[in-house]
């Protein structure tokens, strides 16, 4: 199944991150904003196949907000930079983050 998803963990609690906003851009343009469910992941793709090209994207996290309401402000938007060579194929892009740093890696 071809196109682009995403979910976030937050790895200080070891839960999903409920209610996280991420935005895609394509070629620096806004494509969509999206929030996160009970599951850290969003509730629908945020490209299907149909609307997946090749090219340059970025999904920007907005950790900050997510963990303020624990008084904590370092990170504050996580942006993930990345591209599309193969629109046939799937593309997923999870964060697993704390409030003062962020992994991610091409998920499958």
């Amino acid at each position: 199944m071809a196109g682009l998803t995403t979910h976030v963990l937050d790895i200080t609690r070891g839960i999903p991150a409920t209610g996280m906003k991420v935005e895609l851009f394509s070629e620096h343009e806004p494509v969509k904003t999206f929030w996160t469910n009970a599951q850290g992941r969003t509730d629908a793709p945020l490209l299907t196949a149909e609307e997946l090209r090749t090219g340059k994207y970025e999904l920007v996290f907005h950790v900050g907000d997510y963990f303020a309401g624990e008084g904590i402000r370092f990170l504050d938007r996580v942006p993930i930079w990345f591209g599309v060579a193969d629109v046939t194929r799937h593309y997923h892009v999870p964060l697993s983050v704390t409030p003062w740093a962020y992994q991610t890696y091409r998920g499958s």
